[in-house]
């Protein structure tokens, strides 16, 4: 599923406009992307949980060569499934 077909399937199963459920989807995508940037944990209650965790720098390998390869610490996004979710998916 891509996000037109999210969209799609919000405004649907809402009963508002594809325009309004493009915007709803939009807001939420930008506050969950700002409060991940202050480094904020964000639960969704039944779904899960998305949280930014640092990456400690390792050292890698080169498939092809077999050379070894300095990756960087980064921070990334890490999502935990609810207990819902995890049991829908089963």
């Amino acid at each position: 599923m891509n996000k037109s077909d999210l969209v799609r399937s919000i405004a649907r199963s809402a009963h508002i406009s594809k325009d309004a459920a493009e915007r709803g989807l939009n807001g939420l995508l930008a506050t969950l992307a700002v409060a991940m940037q202050e480094g904020k944990r964000v639960t969704l209650s039944g779904f899960g949980s998305f949280s930014v965790v640092d990456r400690a720098p390792r050292t890698g390998r080169n498939p092809k060569t077999g050379e070894a390869v300095p990756i960087p610490s980064r921070r990334v996004v890490k999502f935990r499934p609810g207990r819902e979710l995890a049991v829908k998916v089963e």
